[in-house]
């Protein structure tokens, strides 16, 4: 009887493969998990770096605001026409920052071919400074000189009528007095000072004549004090954060939201104040007591003509006016309708003038 052997025969195991082994349940486990670790901190990093980023973005227009570019003198009241000056500078009112201007005395001018300077020069008096005199409020993003209003020849027109003018450059403006633009909170204390001086000078008759954010701060600085006797206000623009926003909408195509909080929220940093420390809402609903000349163009595209007019009807001054011009583009109105411009601001600061006569006379009476 023969008997078989079956033979089996072993897997020899090759030295040069490795062995795959079967991975554990709670390995792949720990991989997946690392790997939702991964993507998690991927996302949350680039989610971080946009929100830095709109933050940094928003941050950038905030310190814009405060610190805009703002062209150096060119010139100076001699050499652009002729009249003579005094280089002045004194602290704020707050005492914060630091004010430098020109001062230009009334008188007759250096153009000998008026007939205004021939009057003048025939009258052979010595020369006595005025006891009225305009203080210069110039706009946002402009100097003292604002060449598009244009300035030196709204004060050769005022010196000729005799009266002293102030032209000062406000902080975010200033060369050698550098400081933030604050929206009329620092720069009414600026103008306060300016008001002081001249008052210093000899004036008893005082006249700011502002314009765009500059007419906004005058009214601000008449919050708060009784030493202005008038005001001419050309293209009143009130600082608030409807108007901020207004203006940066026009350069940027912002969402209002969240662009204006995170704007408001970063704005303090740079200026040192915030938006709700500008008395807008008292501005709006304020009867001052002084006369007012509103005057305001329909197709200002930085400070819309419906405030100028709600401010102008809560005047109830007999001398103050306003007017709005058909068309009328922002600072623009004395370039398109000098004559007019010139007529309706020589009739108002005469009207103004005898009233204070007549007011300095029932006095003494």
């Amino acid at each position: 009887m023969s008997s078989t052997i079956i033979t089996t025969s072993l897997p020899v195991p090759n030295p040069l493969v490795p062995a795959v082994r079967p991975v554990p349940q709670h390995h792949s486990r720990t991989r997946h998990g690392r790997r939702k670790h991964a993507m998690f901190a991927t996302l949350t990093s680039i989610v971080s770096l946009c929100v830095l980023a709109v933050v940094a973005f928003h941050g950038y227009i905030a310190w814009m605001l405060a610190h805009p570019y703002v062209a150096p003198l060119y010139s100076n009241p001699t050499e652009a026409v002729g009249l003579p000056y005094e280089n002045v500078n004194f602290p704020s009112h707050s005492n914060r920052t630091t004010v430098g201007g020109w001062f230009i005395p009334s008188g007759a001018d250096g153009d000998s071919s008026s007939a205004v300077a021939q009057t003048a020069a025939a009258a052979a008096e010595p020369a006595v400074e005025s006891g009225r005199t305009v203080i210069f409020s110039h706009g946002y993003g402009a100097n003292r000189e604002e060449t598009w209003v244009p300035m030196y020849d709204l004060a050769t027109l005022l010196h000729r009528l005799n009266y002293n003018v102030f032209m000062f450059d406000y902080g975010y403006a200033s060369t050698d007095y550098k400081a933030p633009a604050t929206g009329g909170y620092e720069e009414s204390q600026q103008l306060l000072a300016a008001v002081d001086y001249v008052k210093s000078r000899g004036a008893d008759e005082i006249v700011v004549w502002g314009f765009s954010m500059g007419a906004g701060t005058a009214l601000q600085a008449g919050l708060q004090t009784d030493k202005i006797d008038a005001m001419i206000l050309d293209s009143l623009f009130l600082p608030s954060p409807d108007t901020l926003f207004h203006n940066v909408k026009q350069i940027l195509p912002l969402p209002k939201y969240p662009s204006l909080p995170l704007i408001e929220l970063m704005l303090p940093a740079f200026t040192g104040t915030s938006l709700s420390g500008i008395p807008a809402k008292q501005v709006l609903t304020k009867d001052y007591p002084i006369p007012l000349f509103i005057m305001h163009g329909t197709k200002d595209s930085k400070a819309p003509y419906e405030i100028a007019e709600h401010i102008a009807a809560k005047q109830t001054n007999p001398l103050s006016r306003e007017w709005i011009v058909e068309g009328g583009k922002h600072e623009l109105l004395f370039q398109v309708h000098a004559k007019e411009y010139i007529q309706r601001a020589a009739l108002f600061l005469g009207q103004v003038h005898q009233q204070h006569v007549d007011d300095a006379s029932s006095i003494v009476l």
